[in-house]
């Protein structure tokens, strides 16, 4: 036997592996070995692709007819309509006005100029809108632009529009779109840094900031009382035309935590009665005070209720009144809720406006410049809504407003007086409240999901 072939078991044993741990890795490379052979001779070969049959398929498709929409897509272009929008410039004409509108249009033009609607446009204020369409001439479709007031409120709404060969102007009344907004702020230095953040997309109007520090500065101190971690929710109206911002309007619920104390108010008027129109705690109690401690604000006293020469006749004699200094034109404001029970010229007080309160109060306004509009016998009055302004008509020898405080049509000082609460909500009016006092309680709540502790009512 050939010895080079010859092997034993034993000898076999020793070429495979001569440990535990080789032989078992031995093993396994040996077993993946003999799998992969196996696999590769039962898997089948996949077909060559050129012995695979081709089919070849001819089918005629029918074009559409485009004749039709061409045909309307030149009618479209020959009347296109293009809108443009522009904001009055200082030193506008209507010519410049026109031109940038783009509007290249005679008729339009003389039409404006002469028609008493139209010429309103002619007349609008810098900054305000306008909005034209014309086709691809120039020629004017339309035009609308909107008229405000001396505080920039609008007041009509102006529309051109082309009949024909002829132009119609048109006016209407603005109307306003109300809104309800609420936000909520942290106190990280100031109130009006946190006022001025619109980390949720709105800076709070100025208006809404000067009611919140008229609301809740009988209860804390803006100037030194302020704590980095304060916070405040707020829900006021705002009112727009068009999607555009107009103005905002009262604040409708506010609420403020400083140091840990909350303080809350809400506006409540009775949609029935009418009666109301002040702030209230949550329980319906009124906050605000009966009457205000001056009818003008930022100013000081010169002459208060006492005995005192008078300055005119050099006789002593009752003062009956307080003076309040003050430039002419100064807006003088009604010290309470009541209705106008006169307004006109009356002997030294000069020009004169008495306001009769509930229970038998009243208030009297002399020496004024002018009154302000609608300023009338009969006419309905909140407090601080503006009845005039500061003069010096009547027994006057300088510019101030003489205010007198009045019970039973008997001169009282008003510094001695204890009014601290409007006429408080009746039964079925309180109830109305409640209602309502529920749905801004539900606003914080969405506003700051955690609520708060400590609540107390804001001193109105």
């Amino acid at each position: 036997m050939n010895q080079i072939h010859k092997f034993t078991s034993s000898r076999l044993y020793s070429l495979i592996a001569s440990t535990r741990k080789a032989r078992i890795v031995s093993a396994s490379a040996l077993f993946l070995t003999v799998c992969a052979f196996g696999a590769a001779g039962v898997a089948p070969l996949a077909p060559d692709a050129a012995d695979l049959p081709v089919k070849s398929v001819q089918e005629a498709v029918a074009m559409p007819d485009l004749s039709p929409q061409i045909t309307a897509l030149e009618q479209q272009s020959s009347n296109e309509h293009f809108v443009h929008e522009e904001r009055i410039r200082a030193g506008d004409t209507l010519a410049t006005l026109l031109t940038r509108l783009g509007v290249e249009d005679d008729a339009a033009e003389n039409f404006i100029k002469k028609d008493k609607v139209a010429k309103g446009v002619m007349q609008l204020k810098t900054g305000k809108r306008v909005q034209a369409q014309t086709d691809d001439e120039g020629n004017l479709q339309w035009l609308r632009a909107v008229v405000v007031d001396g505080k920039d409120i609008p007041v009509k709404n102006i529309k051109i529009t082309r009949k024909d060969d002829r132009f119609i102007a048109e006016e209407e009344p603005a109307k306003l779109e109300r809104r309800v907004e609420m936000h909520a702020r942290t106190i990280t230095s100031t109130l009006f840094a946190a006022t001025d953040s619109n980390e949720d997309g709105t800076k709070l109007p100025d208006t809404i900031v000067k009611q919140i520090v008229e609301m809740f500065s009988t209860s804390i101190d803006f100037r030194g009382d302020l704590k980095r971690g304060d916070h405040f929710n707020v829900v006021y109206e705002t009112f727009w035309q068009d999607g555009e911002f107009v103005r905002a309007g009262r604040i409708l619920a506010g609420e403020f935590t400083n140091r840990g104390t909350t303080y809350q108010s809400v506006w409540f008027e009775d949609p029935q009665t009418h009666q109301g129109g002040g702030y209230y705690s949550f329980d319906g109690k009124a906050l605000k005070k009966a009457f205000l401690k001056s009818p003008v604000e930022f100013t000081r006293i010169s002459s208060g209720f006492s005995m005192r020469v008078h300055p005119v006749s050099g006789e002593w004699k009752a003062h009956k009144g307080i003076d309040f200094p003050a430039p002419t034109g100064t807006p003088i404001r009604a010290s309470g809720d009541g209705v106008v029970d006169f307004a006109g010229t009356q002997n030294g007080y000069g020009n004169f406006v008495t306001i009769k309160h509930w229970n038998n109060y009243s208030t009297a306004y002399a020496h004024m410049s002018r009154f302000a509009p609608g300023i009338k016998k009969g006419s309905k009055v909140s407090q601080g809504d503006v009845i005039g302004y500061v003069g010096t008509t009547g027994w006057s020898t300088g510019a101030h407003l003489h205010y007198e405080f009045r019970v039973g049509g008997e001169a009282k000082d008003p510094s001695k007086m204890n009014v601290t609460a409007q006429a408080p909500l009746t039964a079925a009016e309180l109830a109305r409240f409640k209602v309502y006092a529920s749905d801004m309680s539900h606003r914080f709540a969405l506003l700051q999901p955690g609520g708060s502790t400590g609540t107390r009512v804001a001193a109105k």
